[in-house]
């Protein structure tokens, strides 16, 4: 199977059974998104859905988290893995938002990666989500599956992935894309049992053909 092929069947597949993938993190707008992934880092998408109501309830906009005391932002987000450093991101990005972009969230990911705690997948995310900018946010379920399938050949590091993702991945579809390859690898395609009998790419991925003649072959 050709590269373009696999590409072909898989974009089919996704599209015909998951039509309108969407984030499984919980916002209103986009600081409320930026926070979000702010939290996610290493965190469960479930767990950030816990912390967020009651911060953002505290802190609803740039302008009232940047006002605050580190320590105070911390005392809302303790429950989720790294408060402290995730604190003193979520300060400096609401403050950074404050002075510089007038509260509003950017819309460049070269923008978005200025702000404390945004580096380029956090930026992507953001640019995708929320403004649908063609860009594609490689974690590590996207790097998992895309890596497993096929769909990338070698890729070393995310940013590799997210070239070879985006050079084959029609402009429009890269939103979808993002989400139809992480929320494949969060239930499906996992990282110690993927659980190729209910997945419905198998039959055009290089992991189950590789897996299958092994198999044949004891």
């Amino acid at each position: 199977m050709t590269i373009k092929e696999r590409y072909k069947r898989i974009i089919e597949y996704f599209t015909d059974n998951m039509p309108v993938p969407e984030t499984e993190l919980i916002y209103q707008d986009p600081f409320e998104l930026i926070v979000a992934v702010i939290l996610s880092a290493q965190c469960t998408d479930k767990r950030v859905n816990m912390i967020t109501p009651v911060l953002l309830k505290r802190f609803p906009d740039a302008k009232a988290m940047a006002e605050a005391k580190q320590e105070e932002i911390f005392e809302y987000i303790k429950s989720c893995s790294y408060p402290n450093n995730k604190a003193k991101h979520l300060s400096g990005m609401a403050k950074m938002l404050s002075d510089e972009f007038e509260g509003r969230v950017p819309s460049d990911p070269l923008l978005l990666q200025k702000l404390p705690g945004v580096g380029r997948k956090t930026a992507n995310v953001i640019a995708s989500v929320v403004y649908h900018k063609p860009v594609l946010a490689v974690d590590t379920h996207v790097f998992r599956v895309s890596a497993r399938t096929g769909l990338t050949r070698n890729a070393r590091t995310p940013r590799h992935a997210e070239e070879q993702l985006t050079k084959h991945i029609p402009a429009d579809l890269i939103y979808e894309a993002h989400h139809w390859l992480l929320l494949h690898g969060r239930y499906i395609c996992k990282a110690r049992n993927p659980l190729c009998n209910q997945c419905g790419i198998s039959g055009f991925c290089k992991y189950y053909t590789n897996k299958t003649i092994k198999e044949q072959n004891i």
